[in-house]
C-alpha cells in the first residue's frame, strides 16, 4: 500500500519508494530517454536516497541553530577604494588609432 504525498503531509516520515511511473517523468525532465533496465535501476536506486535523506530527519537538531553555512562569513571581494586612473595621455599612448583623445576602432556593424 503506497503512502499518500498530500500537499501538507509531511512527506519524511514515509519510505520515498519511487514508482517507475515517477522516474520516467523525471527522466522526462531532464531529457533523457532510459531503457526499462535503466528505469528498475535508477528507481531502487533515486528511492534508496530519499530514504537516507528522510531518516535524517529523525536526527535530534534541538538547540542547533538554523545556519546557511557552517564556514563564518566572510568577503572575498576587496573593499571598494576610489583611486586616480590614467590619465588620457598615458591610455593613448599605445593605441593604433585614436581620434580626439577617444580610442578610434573599426566599425561592429555591417549597414
Amino acid at each position: 500500500m503506497k503512502e499518500s504525498r498530500g500537499k501538507y503531509q509531511r512527506w519524511y516520515n514515509y519510505p520515498m519508494t519511487l514508482t517507475e511511473d515517477e522516474v520516467k517523468h523525471i527522466a522526462l525532465l531532464a531529457r533523457l530517454d532510459l531503457s526499462d533496465e535503466e528505469i528498475t535501476k535508477y528507481r531502487e536506486q533515486l528511492s534508496s536516497i530519499l530514504d537516507y535523506a528522510a531518516s535524517l530527519q529523525k536526527v535530534d537538531t534541538t538547540g542547533i541553530p538554523p545556519t546557511s553555512s557552517v564556514l563564518p562569513a566572510r568577503s572575498v571581494m576587496r573593499e571598494d577604494v576610489s583611486r586616480p586612473g590614467l590619465a588620457t595621455k598615458t591610455a593613448m599612448q599605445n593605441a593604433p588609432r585614436q581620434e580626439l583623445n577617444q580610442f578610434r576602432v573599426p566599425p561592429v556593424l555591417e549597414d
